[in-house]
């Protein structure tokens, strides 16, 4: 019984040892390869790391300065303006007097106020437009800006800021 396991024994350690050789000598059944690394260096593909391969973007949503309904866009107030002027006073009292003489502006309709913001929408003729109330550092400012904070252009914006420092001048 010792004869047979003994050729068994041999056999199986002869087919071991093959296989290992086979396994580790190349052979293409056991060999992982790529076709991308067998060419020459200069030929591969350039890798690049991924925040490289786009273009910078962080100016690309960058809006322009254009003022704003709720920021004055006024530096300095006590340069005359044809749509704004400057009153002393405080900015409620101020916004305050100013409803009062829209509301007594024969053609004028307020559409909206917003005292948080300082503004009236008004309607004057035929123009659409904002009367903005904001302080400043001797009082409050007092301008007619269209729904973006521009300076509203027009006869009726500039007629009715003559109007309002006419009243407000004398109150």
């Amino acid at each position: 019984m010792m004869r047979h396991s003994r050729p068994l024994f041999r056999l199986l350690a002869v087919g071991l040892v093959a296989v290992a050789v086979v396994g580790t000598s190349g052979c293409k059944w056991f060999r992982k390869g790529s076709d991308l690394y067998a060419a020459s260096p200069e030929s591969r593909p350039l890798e690049v790391p991924p925040d490289l391969d786009r273009p910078d973007t962080s100016a690309a949503m960058a809006l322009p300065d254009t003022g704003s309904v709720t920021r004055s866009a006024v530096a300095n107030a006590a340069t005359p303006q044809p749509n704004g002027f400057a009153v002393a006073g405080e900015l409620d009292q101020v916004y305050a007097r100013v409803g009062e003489v829209l509301a007594a502006t024969e053609g004028l309709t307020v559409v909206n106020r917003a005292q948080l913001l300082g503004t009236y929408d008004v309607d004057y003729g035929d123009a659409k437009f904002l009367i903005r109330v904001t302080r400043t550092d001797t009082g409050a400012y007092v301008a007619a800006v269209d729904p973006r904070g521009l300076p509203a252009s027009g006869d009726q914006p500039q007629r009715l800021i003559a109007a309002l420092r006419t009243a407000l001048a004398g109150g």
